[in-house]
C-alpha cells in the first residue's frame, strides 16, 4: 500500500496496467487526488479512490479528463466540479520573442514562485509543491521559465514536450505585475521553443471563467477545440 498521507509528493498507483496519481490535493490534508496516467478502467477508478477513502480523505477531485474519461468517472460517482477550454496551437506564424528577459527558474526561485502563484490564483487552483512538481514532470521534457524583477520573479512558465505535441503547463504573472506584457512574453517564448523541439502543435486549457487567459492566449493563435475538459469530484463520506 503506498503511503497517499505524504505532503511532499504526489505517488504512482498501478493497477494492473493502469496508472495514476494520487494523493493530497494542493496539500490539503481533507481532500484527496486522483490524476489517471493511462486510460482507466471504472474497476480502477474505484480501487483508487478507496485507497484515498483509507488514507482518511473526505473527497477526492481528479486532475483534467476528456469526455470519454469523464463518462467513466460519472459512473463511479464523480460530478462536475470544472470546465475547461482545451487550446491548440499549429506553430506556425508565431511572433517575435518580446522584450521581458526571461530565464531558466532556479530552485531558489521555487518559494517566490509558490508565493506569486498563490496570489495569481484562486485557493483551487494555487499550486503547492506537488502539485508545480507535478506540473513539470508531467511531460519527458519540460521547461521551467521565469521573469524577475527586482530580485524577485513576477511571472513564471512550466512548458512540456511529448513526442510531437507540446503543453503550456502554466503560466502565472503576480497581480502587481500583471498589464505589462509578461504573460504574452512568457507565452511567446513557450511556443518559439516548442518550435525549436521540433513540436507540431502545443496545447493549452484554462477555465471557461477566465476571459483575460483566454483572450491572451486566442490572441497569440491558439484556436478553441470543439471538446473541452473536465475536472470531476467525489465525497468520500456516508
Amino acid at each position: 500500500m503506498i503511503n497517499v498521507r505524504r505532503r511532499s509528493a504526489l505517488q504512482v498507483l498501478e493497477i494492473g496496467r493502469e496508472r495514476c496519481r494520487v494523493g493530497a490535493w494542493r496539500g490539503d490534508p481533507t481532500i484527496g487526488y486522483l490524476s489517471p496516467l493511462t486510460r482507466l478502467s471504472p474497476r480502477s477508478v474505484e480501487h483508487a479512490t478507496e485507497v484515498l477513502a483509507d488514507g482518511g480523505y473526505r473527497a477526492v477531485i481528479t486532475g483534467a479528463v476528456g469526455g470519454a474519461e469523464r463518462t467513466v468517472f460519472a459512473g463511479v460517482g464523480f460530478e462536475e466540479r470544472e470546465r475547461l477550454h482545451l487550446l491548440r496551437h499549429i506553430l506556425q506564424d508565431l511572433p517575435a520573442p518580446g522584450p521581458t528577459p526571461i530565464r531558466r527558474a532556479t530552485r531558489r526561485q521555487r518559494a517566490d514562485i509558490l508565493d506569486l502563484d498563490r496570489l495569481a490564483f484562486e485557493d483551487f487552483w494555487q499550486l503547492d509543491e506537488a502539485g508545480l512538481d507535478e506540473a513539470r514532470q508531467a511531460t519527458p521534457i519540460s521547461r521551467f521559465r521565469s521573469v524577475v524583477d527586482d530580485s524577485r520573479p513576477v511571472g513564471y512558465t512550466v512548458a512540456g514536450r511529448a513526442g510531437s505535441t507540446s503543453y503550456l503547463q502554466r503560466l502565472a504573472v503576480h497581480p502587481d505585475a500583471q498589464g505589462r506584457g509578461y504573460g504574452h512574453d512568457l507565452t511567446v517564448d513557450a511556443l518559439l521553443w516548442a518550435r525549436r523541439r521540433r513540436c507540431l502543435s502545443m496545447m493549452v486549457n484554462t477555465q471557461e471563467i477566465n476571459t483575460a487567459a483566454l483572450a491572451l492566449y486566442e490572441s497569440l493563435g491558439f484556436t478553441r477545440q470543439t471538446h473541452g475538459l473536465y475536472v470531476l469530484e467525489r465525497s468520500l463520506e456516508g
